[in-house]
């Protein structure tokens, strides 16, 4: 029998994944488990989302759709990132994939090549290491400062990029530790990008999830719209993590061999959703608000929590996860400890490329939230 193929053998199977495994072969054996590591929203998708995904059903669309998406979804895309990110996008510069992780993926596959140094801005989520050595690139870590929530802060990010430097992963707002990126803190990466000549993934999936801070598009910035590939979708801010759609938006050349990668991979996103993605973008927002009010609501109820357990961390300005710190030198298996006897799934900061943590999801009723913290904070 043959090898594997060395782009599978340099990756691990996904910590997060393996969490949530754990915490479902529990929960099957009847243990009341609180599941803090989950990374979707725990509400259903919008009524009006589903009954348009119906109706295009009901009218039989489920044959393929052009590769790149329906015209409809891709012009109500580029609308939305004129009217709300500043970009210059038309329809034809809009590519929509199966999910925000496939649109990651058919870009970093395009552009890096074997050996390419690619910057990571830890804690990252946990998909851009596995990507970027699949793709043959080699990493460069730099991690982000604590004290203002793990964003860029007094970091020297000039000290960790050179004209080597082929590409920058850019997420905010954040997994795993919800810090909003400032506009000074983006001008610092835009400048970087600029005399370094350079490329950017603007990672924006959590972009309508902040809580008073204000959600900055990269690609909007003096500069980067050539050398910035934004990429978006539907999971986290409308509660369609099943539905599988995402987009990505860069230059012609970007998109040209992304869509390469695309065409021969999964053909299309699937038919009715993008129905409903277009019923998304252009039906009413209530919903998105009520959910990140919920959101909200249930970061100061873990931020309080904690802080009675004794541990005071800067409090998450978007997204729905906290970046919690744990006494331990191995914090995957505290995590899996914490898991196997109190039943409290939560997942390891080294995933993410910082030991020492553990990232928290809230997006669970206050009640969990609250028992959870209980039932944990003794390891903390």
């Amino acid at each position: 029998m043959g090898k594997f193929s060395e782009a599978v053998e340099r990756v691990e199977p996904s910590a997060t994944l393996r969490i949530s495994d754990l915490a479902g072969e529990l929960e099957g054996k009847g243990a009341d488990v609180v599941d803090l590591s989950v990374g979707e929203p725990d509400f259903t998708t919008p009524e009006h989302i589903r009954e348009e995904a119906k109706a295009s059903l009901d009218r039989g669309e489920t044959g393929y759709t052009p590769s790149a998406g329906i015209p409809d979804l891709r012009e109500a895309i580029a609308h939305k990132l004129r009217e709300e990110n500043d970009l210059r996008v038309e329809r034809d510069e809009v590519v929509v994939t199966p999910g925000g992780k496939q649109a990651l993926f058919e870009v970093i596959f395009s552009l890096v090549r074997d050996g390419d140094e690619v910057v990571l801005l830890d804690p990252a989520w946990v998909s851009y290491e596995a990507m970027v050595k699949m793709a043959g690139g080699e990493l460069n870590r730099v991690t982000l400062d604590p004290q203002t929530g793990f964003t860029p802060g007094e970091v020297d990010l000039a000290e960790h990029v050179s004209d080597d430097t082929r590409l920058m992963v850019v997420n905010t707002p954040s997994n795993p530790t919800g810090g909003v990126f400032s506009e000074d803190e983006l001008e610092e990466i835009r400048d970087l990008a600029v005399d370094h000549d350079f490329r950017v993934i603007s990672d924006e999936i959590y972009e309508k999830i902040t809580y008073g801070a204000e959600h900055l598009s990269l690609a909007a910035m003096d500069g980067m719209s050539e050398r910035t590939v934004t990429v978006n979708g539907f999971s986290k801010s409308y509660a369609m993590t099943g539905w599988r759609l995402g987009y990505f938006v860069g230059s012609q050349d970007v998109r040209e061999q992304a869509s390469k990668v695309h065409s021969h991979s999964v053909s299309c996103a699937t038919s009715f959703a993008q129905r409903g993605a277009v019923a998304a973008i252009d039906g009413p927002q209530e919903p998105v608000e009520k959910m990140v009010d919920a959101f909200e609501s249930r970061r100061d109820t873990l931020v309080d929590a904690l802080a009675d357990a004794g541990v005071e961390i800067p409090k998450p300005e978007g997204a729905f996860y906290a970046f919690v710190p744990v006494d331990a030198e191995d914090d995957a298996a505290l995590c899996e400890e914490v898991l196997q006897e109190e039943y409290v799934a939560t997942t390891p900061g080294s995933a993410f490329g910082v030991p020492g943590y553990m990232r928290v999801s809230y997006a669970t009723s206050e009640e969990r939230i609250k028992e959870g913290v209980e039932r944990f904070a003794p390891y903390l």
